[in-house]
């Protein structure tokens, strides 16, 4: 058993989220994503400071979690948000420090 078991699965899943979405290539692909509706992978690394290999690294990581879908396309494959799977993510932060901010404690420390 590794450390991360002896965790919820609730704070397992969430910690897997900011993980994956802590890396700035892939918060550009998952705006590019919104932005264009669909895309080629190709297109992605034209917009993006990345080798076509690391962007595809990265598209793999965001769709292992399930936060964009690639539909293969002859020898393209065409990428696009998955709404619903991300919205579940951003519910369950939502929860997450919703209950943090509800709890009644004030530093007594500056906190900047």
């Amino acid at each position: 058993m590794n450390k991360k078991e002896g965790f919820d699965v609730e704070l397992q899943e969430l910690a897997g989220f900011a993980k994956v979405i802590s890396h700035p290539a892939r918060l550009a692909i998952l705006k590019y994503l919104a932005e264009t509706k669909t895309c080629i992978s190709g297109d992605i690394s034209e917009k993006l400071p990345l080798s076509r290999t690391t962007v595809s690294q990265h598209l793999k990581e965001l769709r292992d979690l399930g936060l964009i879908h690639g539909e293969i396309d002859g020898l393209k494959i065409n990428y696009c948000l998955c709404c619903s799977s991300i919205g579940k993510y951003l519910q369950k932060f939502d929860v997450f420090f919703e209950t943090i901010k509800s709890m009644d404690v004030d530093c007594v420390i500056d906190c900047k």
